[in-house]
């Protein structure tokens, strides 16, 4: 006969048994944790993809209308179709859907849920960094351009020296690389020369960076801009010119000095002719898509030379501008 097993050994058996039972507890649990991670991030990765694909079909929504604007003439005014931002809209008002479902792909985006916005705007209403230099020395002309808008927002004068030192070894055609500064390609990059970040804030709505040097448009620039980019122009004559172009953009800077016939508007027009113009070739395309916790916003900048368009740079974040204008554009 066999012997009854102790109340020891019992115990042991009972403790092995549960030790094995939480072992594989512990083990489904982690099963099942691993696959609801690559669930989440399979879905995840989904939803990155067809917003990637959102944005681009709004950019190319934005070259069309930009192509269309170029069939029509070649002066570019804030009164134009690609000017009237796009306030945010379902995605259904834009995609066939059905049953609330946006045919993207695999129904990972809920047309219904999602909002899509976005605006173009003229990259030369602003002051281009890359008009300081020119035949590989600083332009006298661009500088003080900067030196006006650097007074005119109250920003440091050791700032704007610090800016011209780094731009003439960074964009100057000879530059040696490797010991020259790199050459920034976004506005934020700026900050490589050194430059605060509360000088680089106030400059962004009226300064920018661009892959050649260009003139303002005299359409689209604030008022400030325009006190900056036109010498011995004062302030009420700046807000006169953005009054004037709203009932009738300027067809070229002739038509300025008819429509507004001042004798120092004359003189500063005539000096910097070529630093001013009435049409644009660079556009800064913004798309903003908005769905449940997810924020994927794109600024895309657009070269439009006749009725050719290319995309120059695409880049994720930043803050889309609320006033393109600066807070001063009519």
């Amino acid at each position: 006969m066999r012997r009854p097993p102790s109340p020891r050994q019992r115990g042991v058996a009972l403790l092995a048994a549960m030790l094995t039972v939480t072992l594989v507890a512990t083990i489904a649990a982690a099963a099942v944790w691993q696959q609801w991670r690559n669930l989440e991030v399979e879905g995840a990765e989904r939803t990155r993809v067809q917003a990637g694909w959102l944005l681009l079909a709004g950019l190319d929504f934005s070259r069309l209308i930009l192509r269309e604007d170029a069939r029509q003439n070649n002066v570019d005014a804030l009164s134009e179709p690609w000017a009237v931002p796009l306030a945010e809209a379902r995605l259904s008002t834009f995609l066939q859907a059905q049953n609330n479902q946006s045919q993207v792909g695999d129904d990972t985006i809920d047309a219904q849920a999602a909002f899509l916005s976005g605006m173009v705007v003229d990259a030369q209403s602003r002051l281009n960094v890359r008009n300081l230099v020119n035949a590989n020395q600083i332009d006298p002309f661009a500088l003080q351009q900067f030196s006006r808008l650097f007074s005119r927002l109250g920003l440091p004068g050791s700032e704007l020296t610090l800016l011209t030192l780094a731009a003439l070894p960074a964009l100057r055609e000879d530059k040696v690389e490797g010991t020259a500064p790199l050459q920034p390609r976004t506005w934020k990059e700026l900050a490589w020369w050194g430059l605060s970040p509360a000088t680089l804030q106030a400059l962004e709505p009226y300064a920018t960076i661009l892959p050649q040097k260009t003139p303002v448009n005299i359409n689209t620039a604030s008022a400030t801009v325009l006190y900056a980019a036109i010498d011995k122009l004062d302030s009420a004559t700046a807000q006169q010119i953005t009054q004037l172009r709203q009932s009738m953009p300027f067809k070229d800077t002739a038509d300025l000095l008819k429509r507004l016939p001042k004798p120092a508007l004359q003189e500063a027009v005539s000096h910097g002719s070529n630093t001013l113009s009435t049409s644009t070739n660079y556009f800064d395309v913004w798309a903003r898509l908005r769905f449940d916790d997810l924020v994927v916003q794109e600024r895309s900048l657009v070269y439009r030379q006749g009725l050719a368009l290319s995309v120059v740079l695409r880049e994720r974040g930043g803050a889309m501008p609320s006033d393109p204008g600066g807070g001063d554009r009519s």
